[in-house]
């Protein structure tokens, strides 16, 4: 039931998710939506939690399990990108879409959107440390402040895919970016 008032959220944005629309994703009554979440506000940051963290452990369950540390980074700032008919990069991401739509108003969102983003941060540092063990980026290279350029990368490339940008022209940009932030040793 989270998932489909998630997407609601996600489609719409959180101005645009009328209650009629929470109604019918979570398939609950007025009253029993209100008992189990409290207000739109509440559902709504609950619902960016979730995301968020479903994120972050996605993140780290790839650093894990890759091969190389390099391929994490490289599938972070590609994988928005990726899908070639350009759908989901015109969906965004939740939690860019609303730290662009609420941040300035909301501050709950603008204190998550740094937590989440703090998150991701750190565990591309951490894939950044490991890239440079494998001989993969130059040693050189500040390994934070190269994942927070990543991420601001990445936070770039989903803004252009939500303006409908082409998505070869995309994919050409996130490859230009990967080459100019991980140089080799």
């Amino acid at each position: 039931m989270l998932a489909a008032v998630q997407a609601a959220f996600w489609d719409n944005g959180y101005a645009g998710t009328s209650l009629e629309d929470l109604l019918a994703a979570s398939g609950l009554g007025k009253g029993s939506l209100y008992g189990a979440f409290g207000d739109k506000q509440r559902l709504f940051l609950r619902v960016l939690r979730e995301y968020d963290e479903a994120n972050d452990r996605m993140l780290r369950e790839q650093l894990e399990q890759a091969d190389r540390g390099i391929d994490v980074v490289r599938g972070f700032v590609a994988g928005p990108v990726r899908d070639p008919s350009g759908a989901q990069a015109r969906r965004g991401c939740l939690l860019a879409n609303t730290a662009m739509e609420l941040s300035a108003s909301a501050a709950e969102v603008a204190a998550e959107a740094r937590r989440s983003y703090a998150a991701t941060t750190a565990v591309l540092a951490d894939a950044v440390r490991r890239a440079q063990r494998e001989g993969d980026v130059a040693p050189r290279l500040d390994p934070d402040g190269t994942a927070r350029a990543v991420l601001a990368g990445q936070l770039g490339l989903i803004l252009l895919g939500r303006i409908g940008q082409d998505p070869a022209d995309l994919s050409a940009m996130a490859e230009t970016l990967l080459v100019g932030l991980l140089p080799a040793s």
